[in-house]
């Protein structure tokens, strides 16, 4: 078949239905239609070859109207999407998911090249580059964070948690959120970019009952940003990165998206917090300091512990990640803390109140 011809043959269809393209609502630049270059005939270099289309035979017409490879003619459907779909059943069953993905019931070409590609699945373009055309707020989430998801470079990339056509699950997942996140973090020996080993979040939290209320409710997007961050972690707001850090309100913005920062920062309290001795709030005493302050790390696990109040057994100290025993122990009105951080000390939230003499 003569290059020229096939090209004409599919602009014919693409500038067809391009009145009928929507606006995207996702970015600025529409859907564009395909590079035409990608659209040659490519069986020197194809990666992926569509069945119904083989330069090595001489009809087109289980898409053409036309046997003649020289002359195919018109689709024999109008509607590509309709076209496609009465061979892929298994693409036609995910269609009927809650939610779809708008090129995908537009026009499968946006894409899809119909016969050869130097692409897996017969794709434009590689998976990211495609998704990243139409998606701008995450092209710029991978592209320019400072931390950045290895989720959405590494394997099948963006498909490595979204259906590309249509799922019952919102944002096109393929999964619920917290069963995709421990996909890859409940299991052990996973690392990030720069190469420290992750905590197996399936084991944590099946050895650890007590758990911080985003996981609680399954819900990690409450403290991270799946794309990418500009903080640490992934993490959503800015929270400091090392066990200790002169206290300043700002550094806690992801905390005290839920947590009240006067909790940190008021001196004396008999409501606050039961983590006080009589009337000193020792969160404030731990936290609130201009140079050594304790960051919340110092005694809470942020995703689960075996005690309430997330309140950790130790926490991992320097750069080789000493654990640093914390030892509480809780009492009726108190609890106690004894070493490694410091020498044994106790407290107790009751308040004596001393009552004039009866007259």
């Amino acid at each position: 078949m003569k290059p020229v011809v096939l090209i004409l043959a599919l602009l014919a269809v693409t500038a067809a239905s391009r009145a009928d393209t929507p606006k995207n609502p996702l970015s600025v630049a529409t859907m564009v239609e395909p590079d035409k270059k990608l659209l040659l005939p490519m069986r020197e270099k194809a990666l992926s070859s569509h069945s119904a289309y083989d330069m090595d035979k001489t009809d087109c017409s289980t898409c053409h109207k036309n046997k003649d490879p020289k002359d195919p003619g018109p689709l024999l459907k109008a509607d590509i999407n309709a076209g496609c779909l009465e061979c892929h059943d298994d693409i036609k069953k995910v269609m009927t998911g809650k939610f779809k993905h708008q090129p995908a019931e537009l026009r499968c070409t946006l894409c899809h090249t119909p016969h050869d590609s130097a692409k897996p699945k017969l794709l434009l373009n590689d998976v990211d580059a495609l998704c990243l055309n139409c998606h701008d707020p995450i092209k710029n989430a991978a592209s320019n964070s400072k931390c950045k998801h290895d989720a959405l470079t590494t394997d099948k990339k963006c498909l490595n948690c979204h259906n590309p056509h249509a799922s019952e699950v919102e944002h096109l997942l393929s999964k619920q959120p917290f069963d995709l996140c421990l996909n890859c973090h409940g299991q052990d020996g996973l690392t990030n970019h720069t190469g420290l080993r992750l905590t197996n979040m399936k084991t944590l939290l099946s050895q650890n009952p007590e758990q911080h209320g985003p996981i609680a409710t399954k819900d990690c997007t409450s403290c991270h940003n799946p794309h990418g961050s500009e903080n640490f972690r992934l993490l959503a707001k800015e929270y400091p990165q090392t066990f200790y850090s002169p206290y300043d309100a700002k550094l806690y913005a992801l905390c005290f998206d839920c947590h009240e920062e006067s909790l940190v920062a008021t001196a004396t309290t008999t409501s606050l917090t039961q983590f006080r001795n009589g009337d000193k709030n020792l969160h404030f005493v731990h936290v609130n300091k201009d140079e050594r302050g304790r960051t919340c790390r110092a005694c809470h696990e942020v995703h689960a512990s075996k005690q309430k109040h997330q309140i950790r057994d130790s926490v991992p100290y320097g750069v080789k990640g000493w654990p640093l025993r914390i030892n509480y122990t809780p009492t009726p009105f108190g609890g106690t803390c004894t070493e490694t951080c410091h020498s044994t000390r106790s407290y107790t939230n009751v308040v004596v109140k001393i009552l004039p003499p009866a007259k």
